[in-house]
């Protein structure tokens, strides 16, 4: 099938992509060089060159075998944060550091260095201020421990992996004196090529390495703990698992359409940042590095065994569990945070306070979105649109894939599809909608096309290894590629969404980064060549994974830039890296309509959560084929509980708007639909807690209650916030299904019966294709809507409504974050309200939560539903901030010991109280 756009083009069916050219570990030429090269433990610190400044502690660590010196620093940071680096004391030339992924330098703080404990000239233990963290250096061989208040928490190098392949001279140029001083610790000549040290075969490619051979690598055991979590992004479980031989989770963001499920191949983005929770402690290791990276994890259980006996008595002796990371990188320097938690909301601050917080998302972002692969042009768009509006769904966006384009050009319209873009966005922003269209990273080499020549004339592209314009196939056929990397292609490309430059575009149109791994149809692994060449003469093995980050990067300033700095932007990439999250928002990108993807798609938006990335989601019904009715009903009542909401498909799927399916069930996906944009109030307080102190919107169940061992390992059930579980339907034909209610000390609400549980029990709850379980957990407040409008920009003046939910305590409290929606006025004037709400000894009131906060609503809170209240009150009566008092009428319901008030009229803005007496 030829795509549209020219000869040239390429279409989905020419791409779609054969999973043998993807290389599993053994074909990594770096992992094969760490992993069979025969090693031991043979670095040696020189504590005799410890020097200790105010912000780090330096020395030297030698190779016992090649004698080459490292550069170690030690770094203590506020707020309970090591910082581990090691470089080459005198590289040939710099090794590539990652940059502009910290939001900042870090703050230090001094760390004390003292002798050994036991006065051992062997050791240096270094203190921080306040004691309890302990940094304890063995000389020889070279290791590091971490303990806290003495108890031992992570080792550094204790399995002896540290791996530090210094740069060397191409053999053909070295003196023949450093040949043959070199010869002990080169493999064998035969073997060179196999090993990938100065050139790497696969395929039909030969990538070429101008500096050798760069790899690091570094072992962590983690002491007492069992469950990790973190380095998406792979299809695959929540909880990490052991890796055996050759299957090391693979950090190297890669176009793989249709992902294989419960592989630990990379797919589109990577953070290499895990998390490590016991009973007592969470911490987190983030390794700063952006080059093809492997991770490898051997967790040792608990175990009980017999010793010898001591008289009549058999002793048991319990071994402490602990698991053993491994990293591997192909090239950089070893840039590590130790995060010390120790719980796991301190773990998530931790990792903000370097990285960022999650961009504070425009509303309509957490509406409906409407995508296909492509809507076809204006009449198309003008007909969906209005589907929504006949059959009473809402939705807030709908989005344009690439044939919107003229031959794939970015920044351009088809002339015949879409003669009149700006008319066609009036029509979607009279019924107060937006447009999102797609801008990929290449470029289509024609020199006719003005972005085109500008980016070429400009040296804007990233080179070959030969120095000229790198090229590859993508969708336009021959493609170059923006350098991203370089802070001038990002200040041009941010200018190309000014509205004088985008002809055709309006303040309603946001944009998608796509294929920014970068995706190169027929490169190696379906990517850019490694040896390829970026600013500062980098090369792409350096910094591929942070790639599509610069691109996200540049989009959403553009976005900024175009509105004078006074709006937020929306962008949702494909490619990620940590820190992504300060920039918009990830899909899990080119899933399948089959059940699993669905089921997976819960841990692998889980994983994103807790790696710092909360605005995420999955694909609904799947991109690719065509989702049976039961799955796709059942796909929505899903994705209307996970943070970004966005049907799509591809072009050889048949049409699945939400009316397609008949009445039935194009009643349950309206439900499923409205139920979400009930809740957005709760979902908008919820990001503005993301946004400013780095809490999970979806979070594990680990997360909140980290004292409950039977939580760690659930993956098919999560929180929304603190107050709402969820339990997905992810089989097909499920008629009852168990869900957990943790917490022995829990009271749990059925979200729409409003029957309650106690918790710390599982639970067989019936499953009609009409909902699917939800439960809210007793001492919340959810803030929700009373009704629902076409679209979140005709719900502004709609009432609310406040579900309070009782503990065992007979008290609840949450809260409510307001502002205009789309603006930076919350930040820069202060333009926002910020309340809570508190049920105690029979009262509910409302109280400011910052009072810094100023924001004029004539919204009112309306309704109330109290559930927990154990007999009928005699009278509620309401208060207002001018002590005025008024009577309510309510309605008592024995059955559920629900109370509900109505009619109520109280400002959501001001100050009262309501009396249950």
């Amino acid at each position: 099938m030829e795509a549209a756009g020219g000869e040239d083009a390429i279409s989905f069916q020419d791409e779609a992509v054969d999973k043998s050219i993807f290389k599993d570990c053994n074909k990594i030429g770096f992992y094969r060089r760490q992993k069979l090269l025969p090693r031991k433990n043979t670095y040696r610190a020189l504590l005799d060159s410890v020097t200790s400044g105010k912000d780090s502690t330096k020395f030297q660590i030698i190779n016992e075998v090649n004698k080459v010196p490292l550069l170690a620093e030690v770094y203590g940071i506020e707020g309970n944060i090591f910082r581990f680096k090691i470089n080459e004391m005198a590289p040939l030339k710099p090794r590539y550091e990652v940059s502009d992924v910290l939001i900042q330098k870090p703050a230090t703080k001094r760390l004390t260095p003292c002798p050994g404990d036991t006065g051992d000239t062997g050791t240096l233990v270094l203190k921080d201020d306040s004691g309890d963290l302990k940094f304890r250096i063995t000389a020889n061989p070279f290791k590091i421990d971490l303990s806290s208040e003495e108890e031992p928490v992570l080792s550094i190098n204790s399995m002896g992996q540290l791996y530090f392949e210094h740069l060397q001279m191409p053999p053909k140029h070295r003196p023949s004196t450093e040949s043959e001083e070199d010869a002990s610790t080169d493999p064998p000549q035969e073997s060179q090529d196999d090993l990938g040290l100065w050139k790497e075969k696969f395929g039909k490619f030969v990538d070429i390495k101008a500096n050798g051979p760069s790899s690091i690598g570094l072992d962590f055991s983690l002491h007492g703990f069992e469950h990790l979590y973190g380095i998406p992004q792979h299809a695959e479980t929540h909880q990490l698992k052991n890796t055996g031989d050759a299957e090391a989770y693979r950090l190297y963001n890669l176009d793989v359409c249709g992902y294989k499920l419960h592989n630990k191949l990379g797919i589109y983005g990577s953070i290499p940042y895990l998390l490590a929770h016991k009973l007592g402690r969470t911490v987190g290791i983030f390794w700063l590095n952006a080059s093809d990276t492997l991770v490898e994890i051997n967790t040792q259980p608990t175990v009980e065994h017999a010793s010898s006996p001591k008289g009549p008595v058999l002793a048991k002796q319990k071994v402490r569990a602990r698991t053993n990371v491994r990293w591997m990188s192909e090239s950089g320097i070893i840039d590590v945070f130790l995060l010390m938690g120790p719980t796991p909301a301190a773990v998530f601050k931790q990792y903000s306070i370097l990285t960022g917080t999650q961009a504070l998302p425009p509303l309509f972002s957490l509406g409906y979105h409407q995508c296909r692969w492509n809507y076809d042009d204006e009449q198309d768009v003008k007909a969906v649109d209005a589907g929504f509006d006949d059959h009473d769904i809402p939705y807030d966006v709908i989005w344009l894939d690439i044939e919107h384009t003229e031959g794939k050009r970015y920044f351009t319209w088809d002339k015949k599809k879409f003669p009149n873009p700006k008319r066609m966005q009036e029509l979607i922003k009279s019924k107060k909608r937006k447009v999102v269209v797609i801008s990929d990273p290449h470029i289509k080499v024609d020199p006719m096309y003005s972005l085109y020549s500008q980016a070429k004339d400009k040296g804007y592209f990233v080179k070959n290894n030969k120095g000229g314009d790198f090229e590859g196939i993508c969708w336009p056929g021959a493609s170059s590629y923006l350098d991203f990397t370089n802070p001038k292609v990002r200040e041009w490309y941010s200018g190309l969404l000014a509205f004088s430059e985008y002809q055709g575009s309006t303040d309603i149109l946001f944009v998608w980064n796509d294929m920014n791994e970068p995706s190169v149809f027929r490169g190696p692994e379906q990517t850019m060549e490694k040896n390829a060449v970026h600013y500062g003469n980098w090369e792409h093995r350096d910094l591929h994974n942070i790639y599509g980050f610069y691109q996200q990067m540049a989009t959403a300033e553009g976005l900024i830039q175009r509105s004078k700095g006074e709006e937020r932007p929306f962008v949702l990439s494909r490619s990620f890296f940590a820190g992504s999250q300060k920039y918009g928002a990830v899909w899990t990108g080119d899933n399948v309509s089959e059940w699993g993807y669905l089921q997976i798609s819960i841990p692998m938006l889980l994983t994103l959560s807790v790696t710092g990335i909360p605005f995420c989601g999955a694909d609904v019904g799947g991109f690719i084929g065509d989702p049976e009715p039961e799955l796709l009903v059942r796909w929505y009542q899903a994705g209307a509980y996970q943070p970004f909401f966005r049907g799509h498909a591809t072009m050889d799927t048949k049409r699945r708007e939400p009316w397609l399916f008949g009445e039935e069930h194009t009643k349950l996906i309206r439900e499923a639909i409205k139920e979400r944009y009930a809740l957005l109030p709760y979902w908008y307080s919820l990001f503005y807690h993301a946004h400013v102190a780095s809490e999970p919107v979806m979070r594990p169940l680990w997360v909140e209650f980290p004292k409950e061992l039977e939580t760690f390992g659930v993956e098919n059930e999560y929180m929304l916030g603190s107050a709402l579980l969820i339990h997905p339907i992810t089989k097909a034909k499920v008629t009852m299904v168990d869900v957990f209610l943790p917490g022995s000390e829990e009271v749990w609400y059925d979200f729409r019966t409003f029957v309650h549980w106690e918790g710390a029990r599982t639970l067989k709850v019936p499953t009609a294709l009409e909902k699917i379980p939800v439960f809210q957990r007793g001492g919340s407040v959810v803030p929700m809507k009373t009704a629902v409008g076409r679209s979140t920009g005709w719900m502004t003046h709609l009432p609310y409504e406040l579900r309070v939910a009782l503990d065992t305590k007979g008290s609840a409290r949450g809260e409510l974050y307001l502002d205009d929606g789309h603006s930076f006025q919350y930040l820069h004037q202060k333009h926002f309200l910020h309340r809570k709400f508190l049920f105690c000894d029979g009262v509910l009131s409302s109280s400011c939560a910052d009072e810094s906060g100023h924001y004029h609503s004539e919204c009112v809170v309306e309704k109330v539903l109290i559930l927990g209240i154990n007999k009928q009150p005699s009278s509620v009566t309401a208060t207002s901030s001018d002590r005025t008092e008024k009577q309510v009428a309510f309605t008592y319901f024995s059955k559920t010991a629900g109370l509900y008030l109505e009619n109520l009229s109280l400002n959501v803005g001001a100050d009262w109280e309501i009396h249950v007496k």
